[in-house]
């Protein structure tokens, strides 16, 4: 896997494998997946990057990630 930053452009690609890209289709505005010739997904790249990212002060993904993880933990029995 190999990750790619490119400032200048204000984008992110995330290469999953050396796979020849056969397709890219736009998934959500500004961000792109490329498909292998088996359709799967063999990088991704995601535009306006500093726009997408938390600001200074809020909440994290990992912090909201973790939240998300204890409200689903299973329960254990007799509590």
């Amino acid at each position: 896997m190999k990750v790619r930053i490119d400032r200048e452009a204000d984008a992110l690609y995330l290469r999953l494998d050396d796979s020849k890209i056969i397709e890219s289709e736009q998934v959500a505005p500004g961000v792109v997946v490329d498909y292998d010739s088996k359709s799967r997904v063999v990088g991704v790249e995601v535009l306006n990057v500093s726009k997408r990212m938390p600001k200074p002060g809020h909440s994290s993904i990992r912090s909201n990630r973790a939240a998300l993880v204890r409200e689903k933990a299973p329960r254990k029995y007799g509590k």
